[in-house]
């Protein structure tokens, strides 16, 4: 019999008893489901019709509780069972999917076509609804999209290119480097208040958004959207990251791979333009070799008449300039390439500048029937510059223009002033063979023609107007170049700064011109090349010089130890004992025997560093061949008067 005791201690609550006592329960017995020793439950058995519970039913009752226990044991196996082929079904789907995913990402060689990838395989494998990949820009300040799919349009325009601190899941994720997973659209619209109106148009079930890591630096992410809402357990997320990592390995292999293929090709462009140069360059010093020779032999020979020999004397001479010219664009460029081009800052006149550098090609201009136009905007006021380098800008801009406009047309130089800018400008315009828009931008780079092959119209070596680029900016200016096209003329432009407050020039008597006079100064000439040496000796002693000249270092020491020249002029290059050798060794002597003697190299090593060298080494001057005969017998002037 059970008790009200027994029946108010096996209650929970007043109203659980009330039933139990309404029951009238009689006998009851409870029986543990035990199997292979663990007890999975218990069996409990009450009886109401006054029947009584004896051993014999207690015993029936623990045969049926050992078989339900059983039973119970082999359907929990089962459904164990069924869970793990299911999840073995899945693990095998997934792993197969991301094999497919590695496949086409190893075949994806843009970033582009990455990003493609990754939608197509987010939406396949994942059910997605709407997928975006964006990747961070070059200066990492903001995420551009590169691929999305089922998304309005609208909405994409809008979200083109955004701030990696924008208020945005997906910025939120890059900027963290962690993944945002499920939200409800309710929580996603309390936390990004300004995407509310998107998400009440999109209405999604689920948003997900996931970095691309690699190395541990962000490199953009991928955002999810599903149409209904989803429950992603730990396998699902951890295969969503495994594919956000594959998707970002991919992606920087891509970038990677775009990168060396930009490398190659600039390179290769380079090595073809560096090809062209070298081509053209030989061309060009070459081609004035032919009658400068050409003539030599011709007059060795003295089978010229009177009238003939000027004309090939002056054709010497143009031709021997204008090989000059091109050796000194080089040395130009070599110098603008290491940042050694100084200038000699001053006070200047443009309009005696541009005068200047128009008589310099005016000759040429005439030979073509070419009008030469000239406006110049008066009391303009001066710039701070360096004169002879302001007159080369405007000569190489006036001899391309000359160059390049066919015979009687006409070639037009304005200075004129730009108030808004307090600057001057001085443009430069033809009527001549105009430019490729395409090249416009390469215009002004070093190494750079046109047309290099061998059926251009036009030589030079293309060196001029990376020069003039150079040489504008040195002087806090700029220079552009407008054309209509090909036989549409072109006109260059160059802006110079203005002096700001305009001052009264004095010119300091100290700077007027040396005197030319070379009257009783001794000279020792070395050098091992006859015909440089006899020019040289004739040279200065047309102006009263009293020059001795010798082969080598050793024939100038020992001319030196008898007796003891005003100025030492020497070779560079020379065999046995080189320029450098000899100074440094002459340097070590006392005065009297010649260690301090007034030195001036003057060599066909004519570069910067050169320069630099044979100073270093102990000589007072540094003068490159060809060398005009005034400035040699000016610096000579100039070392005698200090």
């Amino acid at each position: 019999m059970i008790s009200d005791e027994q029946i108010q201690g096996l209650s929970h609550n007043a109203s659980h008893r009330k039933i139990l006592q309404e029951l009238n329960p009689t006998s009851g017995m409870s029986v543990p489901l035990i199997v292979r020793g663990r007890v999975l439950g218990a069996m409990t058995l009450v009886s109401s019709s006054g029947r009584r519970y004896n051993t014999k039913s207690l015993m029936l009752a623990e045969e049926l509780a050992c078989r339900a226990a059983v039973a119970v044991d082999n359907a929990r196996l089962y459904r164990e069972a069924q869970q793990s082929q299911q999840a073995a079904l899945r693990a095998a789907s997934r792993t197969t999917r991301l094999q497919a995913i590695t496949a086409a990402l190893s075949e994806s060689l843009t970033p582009t076509q990455v990003a493609e990838v990754i939608v197509e395989q987010s939406m396949a494998a994942l059910g997605a609804s709407s997928v975006f990949v964006a990747l961070l820009t070059q200066s990492g300040t903001e995420l551009e999209l590169v691929r999305t799919s089922g998304e309005q349009q609208e909405i994409i325009d809008s979200w083109r290119r955004f701030s990696i601190n924008a208020s945005a899941p997906l910025a939120e994720a890059v900027r963290t480097k962690q993944p945002i997973w499920q939200e409800p659209t309710e929580t996603r619209i309390a936390r990004y208040a300004n995407l509310a109106q998107e998400y009440a148009q999109s209405n999604y079930g689920a948003w997900i958004s996931i970095p691309l890591i690699i190395e541990g630096r962000a490199i953009g992410g991928m955002s999810l959207a599903f149409t209904e809402i989803q429950q992603f357990n730990q396998d699902d997320r951890a295969f969503m990251l495994a594919l956000a990592q594959q998707c970002a390995q991919a992606m920087e292999r891509a970038r990677l791979y775009e990168a060396e293929q930009t490398a190659r090709k600039a390179a290769e462009n380079a090595n073809r333009i560096k090809d062209e140069f070298l081509a053209v360059l030989s061309h060009e010093l070459r081609s004035p070799l032919n009658p400068i020779l050409g003539w030599s032999k011709l007059l060795q020979t003295k089978k010229l008449d009177e009238k003939t020999i000027p004309q090939a004397l002056k054709t010497i001479e143009r031709n021997a300039k204008l090989q000059a010219q091109l050796i000194e664009d080089l040395l130009d460029i070599s110098r603008i390439l290491q940042g050694k081009i100084s200038l000699n800052i001053y006070p200047v006149d443009l309009t005696s500048v541009i005068s200047a550098a128009m008589e310099t090609v005016r000759l040429s201009a005439e030979a073509k029937s070419i009008e030469m136009h000239i406006s110049l905007e008066a009391n303009l006021g001066q710039v701070l510059g360096d004169s002879n380098r302001l007159q080369q800008i405007v000569w190489n801009l006036l001899s391309n223009a000359i160059k390049f406009t066919p015979a009687g047309r006409r070639v037009d130089i304005r200075l004129l002033s730009c108030p808004n800018f307090n600057s001057a400008l001085i443009q430069v315009s033809d009527t001549g063979k105009g430019i490729d828009p395409n090249f416009l931008p390469y215009v002004f780079e070093y190494f750079r023609q046109e047309n290099s092959s061998t059926t251009r119209k036009f030589g030079g070596l293309g060196l001029g107007l990376a020069i003039v680029r150079h040489l504008v900016e040195l002087h806090g200016g700029t220079v552009q170049v407008e054309s209509g096209g090909e036989d549409r003329g072109a006109t260059f432009t160059v802006r110079l700064p203005l002096i700001q407050n305009q001052l009264e020039i004095k010119q300091d008597s100290s700077n007027s011109e040396p005197s030319s006079n070379l009257n009783g100064v001794k000279i020792l000439v070395v050098d091992d090349d006859t015909d440089t040496r006899e020019f040289i000796v004739f040279l200065l002693e047309q102006y009263g010089a009293n020059v001795t000249a010798v082969t080598s270092a050793n024939e100038a020491l020992a001319t030196l130890a008898q007796s003891l020249p005003d100025i030492l002029l020497s070779d560079i290059g020379m065999p046995e004992v080189d320029g450098c050798m000899f100074i440094r060794q002459l340097r070590t002597l006392p005065p009297e025997q010649g260690g301090k003697i007034r030195a001036i190299a003057l060599t066909a090593y004519a570069g910067e560093m050169n320069a630099q060298q044979v100073l270093k080494a102990g000589f007072n001057k540094h003068i490159p061949k060809p060398v005009e005969p005034s400035e040699l017998v000016d610096a000579i002037a100039n070392l005698i008067a200090e």
